[in-house]
């Protein structure tokens, strides 16, 4: 089975790299704005339609996205151009040649507001526009492309890119105490985690199966904790095998102003 994959230097898309290997029945085909013998941007509709004549996928997983929460309520254009409009351009044009389409979301759909974990189920609210944009390409998913599967994660993190896992451990080099926020509460989630269950479903996919097709998942890390818990667990493990450390302080949002408001509650479930 051959799988298209935007992107090539994301956390997922690397992970998935990694991972390739381990599942000989998939035949993985990276693509970027450049660097990669097939060139897709998601702000540039006619490449993605370009792409995916090109390879002739039997599934095209959407791996890349604008994540900039913040930077995005000053870009609202760019971030519904690259989240919202070319999932729904992707997806289209896999169904047009009978491919199927995974599409990676987010927590952000939701408002943060129940008292429990989310289900797939629930309404969606998002917050902000990167939130907003990402609820949008999933709408466009849906109603390009029935055999489509839709995988909301969360607070990811791996060796690769930007993300709080490294912050944390690049600021500890230098300073001996940091506040973080302890009244956001999620499910951090390795970007392998992500990877292995993805690559899990499309192995089904290429042995015959339908599993997850049509269907909307909550794809996360097994534990719950605040940004502050998860920053003191990281501490933990780096001290335990010689690594930096550092002293955290428990904050709270408000001590902590962000330009785009993240959801208090980010906690992702699947029903029983």
């Amino acid at each position: 089975m051959k799988i298209l994959v935007t992107g090539k230097e994301g956390q997922v898309a690397r992970c998935l790299a990694d991972r390739a290997a381990d599942h000989p029945a998939l035949e993985l085909v990276f693509c970027a704005r450049e660097g990669t013998e097939v060139r897709l941007d998601l702000a540039e509709p006619a490449t993605l339609r370009a792409a995916v004549q090109q390879v002739r996928p039997d599934v095209v997983l959407n791996a890349a996205a604008y994540t900039a929460v913040d930077q995005a309520e000053d870009e609202p254009e760019l971030a519904m151009a690259i989240n919202g409009q070319a999932p729904g351009i992707l997806a289209d044009e896999a169904a047009k040649i009978g491919a199927r389409f995974i599409q990676i979301s987010t927590d952000y759909v939701f408002d943060g507001e129940l008292d429990r974990p989310y289900l797939p189920s629930d309404p969606v609210n998002p917050l902000g526009v990167y939130g907003q944009t990402k609820q949008a390409g999933e709408a466009a998913v849906r109603a390009a492309n029935p055999d489509h599967l839709i995988a909301r994660t969360a607070w990811v993190y791996s060796p690769y890119g930007k993300n709080f896992y490294k912050s944390m451990l690049r600021l500890a080099e230098t300073r001996d105490e940091l506040s973080v926020v302890d009244d956001q509460i999620g499910n951090p989630t390795s970007a392998y985690e992500i990877a292995d269950g993805l690559l899990a479903i499309c192995d089904d996919w290429a042995a015959g199966g339908k599993k997850r097709l049509g269907e909307t998942i909550h794809l996360v890390g097994p534990e719950e904790m605040t940004w502050c818990g998860f920053a003191r667990k990281i501490f933990a493990q780096s001290m335990a095998s010689g690594g930096p450390g550092c002293h955290v302080v428990a904050i709270s949002s408000a001590e902590y102003p962000t330009k785009a408001k993240r959801p208090r509650n980010s906690r992702l479930g699947q029903p029983e």
